[in-house]
């Protein structure tokens, strides 16, 4: 059987034939290639197609392809050039390789599936290409796969911010409740970087948003509220815990600092070493912290109350009760925090009775950022996995191939 014969029925590249194959044993294995239709030529932006070229020029191109028992398989061919009343002058598109690439299509694919379950450093070595490449064709298989669709009949969406590199750079995520995918990412967290999705997605598709989960920062709350009047702002429960966690933190760091001018060292040992038995759920502590903890209640004072403080607001969002009941057991929380004297904590009960309107309705519809910090820890595990993104557009590439809606595979899976 013919070299040619062979590669054609193995590659089945559609529209394509293989004419030629050259390889001298040392360098990589040359196919020529040549279109079925050649004289239709193709816009590779959009479905633009004609018959005249732009001039009688021949531009020779090469893609990179799926290697041939760890011998590199380049394919070679001759390209016209066509004039697309959209997009000016460009070079004719052909079917197995995504525009302005220098890689088959199935090459992409296979680079995209790797770098969602390895690192940077291995998928390039794996495929012997430049991890600044690596995030390119991440890129560009996201860019090919994203459609507008995805924007329609959205209901309840979540919203955060996620660091995504050291010295403060962070990106803004919108989510799907429904499907619990990323939809849409930027750089940045302020009101102007969530208005760039409502633009994006027009006013048709905001108008059938209901609901928005976030946490208390006032930049998301003043974009959604200018751009998405209609829709209710659920405040997270888990960032109103949260809250109460970091009061009571602080109200630890501050008996640790006392006790740190103490003559008795072990005393102010006892608050720093303890601080996890506070923090943690009492379901999740260690035998040796649940030890701790029991010893405290039994020493009482300031720091138990602060940590009562903190468990009582956590089993109200934990426990399932009517909303009636949710909300008027927050305000009589808030009303404690207040009593209690305790800086840290009269500054969270002044902060809940600021969103009681935004706790309400996540109460009541029952919306949460639950679905959207699992997707956040997955992203931080490949960000740090990953290292190599130094782009917020690379970034948000590896996102949505493992978060999103694009669907990965490998090339002879499909």
């Amino acid at each position: 059987m013919r070299a040619t014969t062979l590669l054609n029925r193995v590659l089945k590249f559609s529209g394509t034939n293989i004419t030629t194959v050259e390889f001298d044993g040392q360098g990589p294995v040359i196919a020529t290639v040549k279109l079925t239709a050649r004289k239709k030529l193709s816009c590779p932006h959009c479905p633009f197609i004609t018959k005249a070229a732009y001039d009688t020029r021949w531009a020779e191109s090469t893609w990179r392809h799926l290697d041939l028992g760890g011998t590199p398989l380049v394919l070679k061919m001759l390209r016209r050039r066509l004039r697309c009343p959209e997009h000016g002058v460009v070079v004719q598109a052909v079917p197995f390789a995504r525009p302005n690439a220098r890689f088959t299509r199935d090459f992409e694919d296979l680079v995209a599936w790797l770098v969602t379950r390895a690192d940077k450093s291995s998928v390039s070595a794996f495929t012997r290409i430049a991890w600044r490449t690596v995030g390119a064709i991440c890129e560009r298989v996201v860019e090919e796969q994203l459609d507008d669709t995805r924007f329609e009949n959205l209901v309840s969406l979540g919203v955060d911010e996620i660091s995504w590199k050291k010295h403060h750079n962070y990106l803004t995520l919108i989510s799907d409740h429904e499907t619990s995918t990323i939809l849409w990412g930027a750089a940045g967290k302020n009101a102007a970087t969530l208005d760039k999705f409502f633009t994006e997605i027009g006013p048709e598709n905001t108008q059938s948003i209901e609901a928005v989960s976030m946490d208390m920062g006032a930049a998301f709350i003043k974009s959604v509220t200018k751009n998405a009047p209609d829709a209710a702002i659920c405040i997270d429960p888990f960032h109103c815990v949260q809250l109460a966690t970091n009061a009571l933190d602080a109200v630890r760091r501050a008996f640790w600092q006392k006790a740190r001018e103490l003559p008795d060292q072990a005393f102010a040992k006892k608050y720093k070493g303890n601080r996890w038995a506070l923090l943690k759920n009492p379901g999740k502590l260690t035998d040796m912290q649940d030890a701790t903890l029991k010893q405290m209640e039994e020493d009482g004072g300031e720091l138990w109350e602060a940590y009562l403080l903190k468990e009582s607001l956590r089993e109200v969002f934990a426990g399932d009760l009517e909303t009636e009941d949710v909300m008027g057991m927050i305000s009589q929380w808030c009303d404690a925090a207040t009593a209690s004297g305790m800086a840290p904590f009269m500054k969270t009960g002044a902060t809940l009775r600021g969103h009681m309107e935004g706790i309400y309705q996540a109460v009541t519809r029952k919306i949460s950022n639950g679905k959207h910090e699992g997707l956040n820890n997955k992203i931080r595990t490949m960000t740090r996995r990953s290292y190599g993104f130094h782009s917020p557009e690379a970034t948000l590439a590896l996102i949505m191939l493992a978060c999103g809606p694009v669907t990965t595979r490998l090339p002879y899976h499909k």
